[in-house]
Parts: C-alpha cells; structure tokens; sequence
C-alpha cells in the first residue's frame, strides 16, 4: 500500500511540474526579481553597472522580439489561406466588433472610477514639464496611422515606422521704426517731464513645419495588415499557392519549436528585467504620496475591466467557465508583467492557446495577431483615467459632452497605438488635446508610468486570448477539425491495421 502511495504521489508531482514548472519558475523569478531589485537600490549602482546587471533581461527581450516577425507572417499567411472567404469574413467582422466593445467598455470603467474616487484633487502639479513646444498634433498622428498601415517599403517596416517630425521655425518680425509707446519721464532739466519714445519689438512668431522620418521600431500593423491579405490571395489561388503556403506553415512550426526551447531561459531572463527596472525607478515613496491616489484607481479599472467583465463576456457568448480557461494563461500573463509588451508576449500567448486552452489553430493565427495589434483595453482604459486626472489637477472642470469625447478619443487612440511611434506619448497627447487639456502634464503621471504599463499588458494580453476562444466558439460551424490532428491520427490508425487491409489494387 505504501509502495502504491508513493507511486501514486511521485506521478502527482511529475504530472504538476510538467503542466505547471514553468508557470511557477516564472512567478518565483517575478518575486525575486522584485526583492533583488529593492536589495540592491541601497548600493546606488552606476548607470553602466546597472546595463551590466540587466543584461540577461535584455536577451530575453531581444529572443521574443526575435520571433515576433516570422511569427505574425507565418501565422497569417499560412492561417487565413486555409480558410473559405465567406468565414473568414465572419471571423473578421467578429473579431474587430468585439475589441472595439472591450475597448469602449474600458474606457467607460475608467472614466466612472476616476469620478468616483477623485484622485486628481488635492494634487499639485510640480517638477519639470515638456516645454512649451508641440509634440504632435492628432491630424498627424492620424496620418501617420494610415502610412503606417500601407508601409512604402517591406524591408523597412521589419525595422522601422513612419513619423512625423515637427519641426519649429522663428520667424523674426519686420521693424518698422515707428515708436509704440510714448513716456514722459521727469528729471532735474526737465521737471515737467521729456518726452521719451519707446519703440518694442513684438516677439518672433512660431511656426511649425512637418517633415517625414522614422522610428527604429517594427512597423507591427503594416506587417499584419500585409501578412493578412497575402493569406486571404493565398487561399483563392488554389494549388498554385501551396508551396508558398506550406512554408509558412513549415516556419510557423519551427518558430513554436524555438518557443518550446527558450522558455526554459524566461524564469532567468525576468529576474534581471524586473529587478533592472526597480534599480532605474524614482525613490517608491515620493511616487506614493504624489501618484497613490492615481494609481489605485488605474489598478482598480485594470482589475475590474480584466477580472470581471472579461470573464463575464467570455461566459455569456461560450457558456464555459472563463477562469478554467484563464488558468492555461497563466504563464503568457506572467511574461506580460515582467516585459511590458503585447507583441513580445504573442510567441507565448500562442503556444498557450494551443497547448492548454485548445483553441483552433486557425481561429488563434488570425486573432492574436490582430488582437496584439489593436485591442489595447488596459492601454485605453488608462488613457482616460489619466486625462480626467490632469484635469482634475489643473481644477478643469469636465462636462458631459467632453466626457464622451475622451470615451470616443480614448477608443480610437489605442486602437491606433501599434502603428503611431512613441505610441505612449502621442496617443496620450491626442486624447488630452481633444478636450483642451495641457499636453505639457503628460509629465505628471510620467514617473509611474512603467509600473502601470506592466499591469495594462497583462489585461492587453488577457484580452487578446478570452477573444480568441470567444471567437473560435462563435465560428466553430466555419472550421473544420484540425487537419493535422486527423492525419496524424489517421497514420497512425493506418499502421496499426496495415495487415488487415491489402494494398490498393488500383495504385499497383
């Protein structure tokens, strides 16, 4: 009995570390980045040392974005060739309708927590603003959205996105020697007074000029709006496109093998990111008492929005237990938190919806892709609490119409966040100029910023994923088992009966 029982435990413990090894190894690497990082604060590290000591979260940084690329294409291309042009269309509509819902929905969680609590009162706006100068208008964030999605060069937008500089020009006024002011100043000759004329030069008016540049940052929407179209040709081409169609698949499966390998280094790589990132953060107890008040009420929408309503949304359209389905992604969350980016963190969010969450191959290539580029609910759900919060700063009363234009503005500036560089600065700057706000104050919530930004990832990438199996259950008519599941099933099948069937006359 006792052998038994310890059979019985041993294959317990193996089963637990083979389904969730790496989940834990990833959370405990998370608390000792954390710990490590506030240990070391108190050594007050050099900036070269603190390079030296993040190194090994850079490399995990650069093996994500590394796979970022063939990941999107192969997904894309090889995913929506195998599709009917009337589900995939289906899919599509789907798709987009609901993370615009989610959008607009967090987007009005925040605005309602922001009323509520008030974190903006009582708060002084101190400490080094952007200067006076323009940082981008939203007629030029908005164009440089739509280049972004039709890029000029493939090659380049690997590498780089399209943005507009602005550029200011002074324009010295002409003198035209004429006196502005005549003053009568009295002195020992003259006690009535001597005229004294005055001539003032107006000040150099400021024109602003926009000139083309770029980023040295992948150009993310053009790559999946590019990938999506060629897989949709792909698919009406027939057989001629199924040689290009099976390398896709051939990198996509070797990208996922790659995936299956590097997450071994992940645990390691996330001690030195958070803990590199702790060492470069402001003194925690100034951000406390000046940014508390606005932080919980980020956090507070980030947990409502990711934790209730998401869930809920997920039970009401598929009648299954959302939280069954968010335990398998668990490990894609974790790696959200410790690397700030929904892009870095597709490889994951993919191999977990394929591995645990089963969801269709199909429907998880088209979803997630497009979901890491447009659904950012944490991101717009954050802008709108952070531009009633300026407000409330500068005593800047809102009215209800300016309320629902940061709703509106809010939604459509982070769909958009992908394709605009300094995605961060500029969406934010489109949402407070959308409502007279200054746009110099952005800097106020600056110093906390890359806290909450970990947190907004993680609903980002929790979105992306309920979205996926909400979708895939929605279209489950449209698609068809797994082929690659039937075949390697049927050769299987095959082998194991051979003797019982002769070979095909016809074929010999």
């Amino acid at each position: 009995f006792l052998v038994a029982l310890q059979t019985a435990h041993l294959h317990y413990v193996k089963d637990y570390i083979r389904q969730n090894g790496l989940l834990t190894l990833s959370v405990l690497a998370v608390i000792t980045g954390c710990v490590l990082g506030f240990t070391l604060r108190d050594l007050d590290l050099s900036t070269q040392a603190k390079i030296y000591f993040s190194f090994p979260g850079e490399l995990l940084m650069r093996i994500l974005k590394m796979l970022i690329l063939p990941l999107i294409t192969s997904s894309l291309m090889s995913g929506l060739s195998s599709m009917e042009s009337k589900a995939c269309c289906r899919m599509g509509v789907l798709t987009v309708t609901y993370y615009l819902w989610t959008t607009f929905v967090a987007v009005v969680v925040g605005i309602i927590l922001v009323l509520i609590i008030k974190p903006g009162y009582g708060t002084h706006a101190e400490g080094s603003r952007l200067g006076g100068g323009q940082v981008i208008t939203s007629a030029d964030a908005l164009l440089d959205l739509v280049r972004n999605m039709i890029p000029s060069n493939l090659i380049e937008a690997t590498f780089q996105q399209y943005k507009t500089d602005i550029i200011p020009i002074m324009k010295t006024p002409v003198n035209t020697g004429r006196p502005n002011f005549v003053y009568l100043m009295p002195d020992e000759e003259n006690p009535k007074g001597r005229t004294v004329l005055l001539e003032l030069t107006p000040p150099p008016d400021i024109e602003y000029k926009t000139r083309p540049s770029s980023s040295q940052q992948m150009n993310v929407l053009g790559i999946v709006i590019f990938s999506a179209t060629m897989g949709l040709l792909l698919g009406k081409m027939g057989e001629r496109g199924v040689p290009l169609v099976n390398v896709c698949q051939c990198i996509n499966e070797c990208v996922m093998k790659i995936i299956n390998a590097a997450v071994w280094y992940f645990p390691f790589g996330i001690i030195f990111l958070v803990a590199g990132k702790i060492l470069d953060m402001s003194d925690p107890s100034t951000l406390g008492k000046k940014l508390g008040w606005y932080g919980m009420t980020v956090m507070a929408g980030l947990f409502v929005h990711g934790l209730i309503l998401l869930p809920f949304f997920y039970f009401i359209l598929t009648w299954k237990n959302p939280f069954t389905y968010i335990r398998g992604l668990l490990q894609a969350m974790v790696i959200a938190l410790a690397t700030s980016s929904s892009s870095a963190t597709l490889p994951i969010t993919m191999k977990c919806l394929l591995e645990n969450c089963r969801v269709d191959r199909q429907i998880a290539r088209f979803v997630l892709p497009v979901g890491a580029t447009i659904n950012m609910d944490g991101t717009a759900l954050y802008e709108a609490v952070a531009a009633i919060f300026i407000a409330q700063v500068n005593d800047y009363e809102l009215d209800f119409g300016q309320l629902v234009t940061i709703s509106i503005t809010a939604t459509a500036a982070s769909i958009g966040a992908a394709g605009i560089p300094q995605a961060g600065l500029v969406t934010m700057v489109i949402v407070l100029s959308s409502v007279g706000l200054p746009a110099d104050d952005i800097t106020l919530i600056v110093a906390i910023d890359w806290i909450l930004d970990r947190f907004r990832t993680m609903i980002n990438v929790l979105g992306d994923a309920l979205a996926a199996g909400i979708i895939g259950h929605l279209c489950r008519k449209d698609f068809p088992p797994d082929r690659t599941v039937n075949a390697l099933a049927a050769g299987i099948i095959g082998h194991l009966c051979r003797k019982d069937f002769p070979p095909d006359r016809t074929v010999s």
